[in-house]
């Protein structure tokens, strides 16, 4: 009898764990908001103009270029209800491993300068070196980036805000055990990058 109460109290023991254990690797892991809509990347392959522009720059190949699917409407701007969008109405893409993007593309929100983007960076999360044609800004209020811009890998820890210049090459991993939710801003209103046959972090 106590033998079988021993066996049953580490029983359950055992299971606590594996249960915390389960919810602590989850925990990492889940997003912030709902993954929803995830669509696929329009993926083209750079035309000889983009790889002319990009051996002005640095030395690795162009592998392709990503931006969003069409088509879409734009709104007329005459209603204050169409200068919102909420979260559950932007399309999400998934750049890499562990990396999605809530991506708010100016030209489909009646933005004629600007796109946004929310990040859902999972721990161990980053997207493929990449680079944009304009400059970029990353706004992080928590967490742990580790950051390839060009040949220099740095860490920073939020609350920060970067300037990412244009052409320049970059990925950003998530070396923290929680989400990150980077906000990443661009002064164009289409969304679009050219991927690299570079990465800089360690798989």
């Amino acid at each position: 009898m106590k033998t079988k109460l021993v066996c049953d109290c580490l029983a359950a023991l055992f299971i606590v764990i594996i249960i915390a254990l389960g919810c602590t690797q989850k925990a990492g892991q889940k997003e912030t908001f709902p993954l929803i809509p995830l669509v696929e990347e329009k993926k083209e392959v750079p035309d000889s103009t983009v790889l002319l522009l990009h051996r002005q720059h640095h030395p690795h190949n162009v592998l392709e270029r990503r931006s969003l699917p069409g088509p879409f409407e734009v709104p007329g701007m005459k209603y204050y209800a169409e200068h919102v969008v909420t979260l559950d109405k932007l399309v999400v893409i998934n750049p890499g491993p562990g990396e999605y993007v809530h991506v708010m593309e100016g030209q489909r929100h009646g933005y004629q300068n600007l796109t946004i983007g929310i990040t859902e960076t999972f721990p161990g999360g980053a997207p493929p070196m990449h680079t944009h044609e304009g400059e970029e800004s990353h706004v992080l209020l928590e967490g742990d980036i580790l950051y390839a811009l060009g040949d220099t890998l740095f860490t920073l820890k939020a609350p920060y805000m970067i300037n990412i210049p244009p052409m320049v090459p970059h990925a950003f991993k998530n070396i923290g055990n929680k989400t990150a939710n980077l906000v990443v801003i661009f002064p164009t209103n289409v969304w679009k990058y050219d991927v690299l046959d570079y990465f800089p972090f360690e798989k």
